[in-house]
């Protein structure tokens, strides 16, 4: 049985031709609806056979074009492959590509009381979150995603024009094993479609057991309250506890946080913490780093949206909750995420150290911009650090291990006439935060690159970045070359590409 067909004029057609970024829409001759791995090589094998350049969306919140791009000719749309459940042949949980993030977080513990350790936002697509390492609110105390991913079911396209799935797992050896490892960090659309991810954890345990319960605490910080010192001392302090904080044995560990820095404009800047509720002294290290970012800054309960969420009133005292019911909530409050109309553009770094005084005044000046007015262009900091470093950086493809936060420089709009403009706001901060190393975050001392998962396709070009390091670098550093060899083994066609794909060895 064949998948089902949409082209145009067909009324679902608008819908699958477009992802959550409103700046980019593709018109293919016609999208796939494949609802099973014979479908998807079946999909496959008929773009490769008739020479059509062809893209695979399993959640729709690629950042960049890759995935809806003018020259793509067929898209597979990998929404209908979306069952969990448990391989046993494999000994193994199975996800399919197309399963979002909180469906695979209910389906995983109300059957099994297990979870991965993903992404907050509940519509994000497996099929990308995963192939790019994957790390969310739990990865400080149980690590990337991609630490527990045993295999991987993948349609590839061999040299002679074959097509076809093959699964590899963690046990594999040679191209088979390059193949498994590649899928560990080295991003979607570049060795292949994933139908399937199937998940075990390293050691005794099946799986994460995520925590019974958690303490979640959100707080409102005014704008009117935060002068430049009183900024310094919110974002310096941030880094400083994870600085402290950043080993697997702390008593941190158990403990994430986002610091959601919306323009001034926003009227507020926020912090969203949660933390094991049964570990150690949890109540005390929740508090205690409360105390020591925020203490004395006049925080208050969410009345407005903070970040990328909406209103989350009455946690400014942490709150205890079942984890799954605080994921479901944190996951869910996204508002501008599900609006139909919004555009945007991002851009990341990981940080290894905290940021410097000539860092965190460009961070104040830019939030307080009296040009820009914009409440959702803004400067996001995710806790990392904790048990991500206790994987060496080769051993999966994700090679940025010893960071203790990420930052994330995004907008949000909804009109094609403010493109330029916060275009224009958000490479300008990027730029000057990282004036020293030509405009990007570089690898070193203090930063290490940026995260394929939120891919930005400036960095491919040398009017904004400037430092003579090339993307790849910046998202891969030492493990490219492995990843272009299985590139070669696997795609040595290179029909599965984009702007910033790997690119044969």
């Amino acid at each position: 049985m064949e998948s089902s067909i949409v082209r145009p004029g067909d009324p679902r057609y608008a819908d699958l031709t477009t992802g959550m970024n409103q700046r980019y829409a593709s018109k293919p001759d016609y999208v796939r609806l494949p609802r099973s791995t014979e479908q998807v090589a079946a999909a496959v094998r008929d773009a490769v056979s008739s020479g059509r350049r062809l893209s695979v969306r399993s959640g729709g919140h690629c950042f960049e074009d890759f995935v809806f791009h003018p020259d793509v000719r067929v898209l597979l749309d990998l929404s209908g492959m979306d069952t969990v459940y448990f391989d046993d042949e494999h000994r193994a949980f199975a996800v399919e590509a197309g399963a979002r993030l909180l469906d695979a977080y209910e389906r995983l513990y109300r059957g099994w009381g297990v979870t991965i350790p993903g992404g907050i936002c509940y519509s994000v697509g497996a099929g990308g979150h995963v192939t790019g390492g994957g790390y969310g609110l739990l990865s400080r105390q149980h690590g990337l995603t991609v630490d527990h991913l045993y295999g991987v079911e993948v349609v590839v396209a061999d040299a002679d024009g074959r097509v076809r799935p093959v699964v590899v797992t963690r046990d594999s050896t040679g191209p088979e094993g390059d193949l498994w490892w590649a899928h560990t960090g080295g991003g979607g659309g570049n060795f292949g479609v994933v139908t399937r991810f199937l998940f075990s954890s390293p050691g005794d345990e099946p799986l994460v057991r995520p925590p019974e319960d958690v303490l979640v605490a959100v707080v409102a910080l005014p704008w009117d309250r935060l002068d430049e010192a009183r900024f310094a001392r919110l974002l310096g302090n941030y880094g400083q506890w994870h600085w402290a904080n950043r080993d697997a044995g702390s008593p941190g560990a158990p403990l994430s946080s986002l610091l959601m820095l919306n323009h001034r404009s926003n009227g507020c800047a926020g912090l969203v913490a949660q933390i094991d509720a049964n570990a150690p002294g949890a109540a005390r290290v929740l508090e205690d780093y409360l105390g020591s970012v925020a203490g004395g800054l006049g925080g208050g309960s969410a009345e407005v949206a903070i970040g990328e969420f909406g209103p989350m009133p009455g946690l400014e005292r942490p709150r205890r909750l079942p984890w799954l019911q605080a994921t479901r909530y944190l996951g869910t409050n996204t508002p501008i995420l599900n609006n139909p109309t919004v555009r945007a553009e991002h851009k990341s770094a990981y940080t290894r150290t905290p940021l410097t005084g000539a860092q965190l005044s460009t961070a104040y000046r830019q939030l307080t911009r009296p040009d820009v007015d914009n409440p959702n262009a803004m400067l996001v900091a995710f806790s990392y650090g904790g048990r991500i470093g206790s994987v060496a950086p080769a051993d999966t493809a994700c090679a940025q291990r010893d960071s203790i936060f990420k930052l994330l420089y995004q907008s949000f709009w909804t009109g094609a006439e403010q493109d330029a403009a916060n275009l224009a706001w958000v490479r300008d901060f990027y730029r000057e935060m990282y004036s020293g190393t030509g405009g990007v975050p570089v690898p070193g001392d203090r930063t290490d690159g940026c995260y394929v998962n939120y891919p930005d396709a400036d960095l491919s070009d040398p009017a904004y970045n400037t430092s003579g390091v090339p993307w790849h670098t910046l998202y891969y550093k030492d493990n490219y070359p492995r990843l272009r060899r299985a590139k070669a083994a696997w795609d040595p066609g290179n029909v599965f590409r984009h702007a910033q794909s790997v690119r044969p060895g």
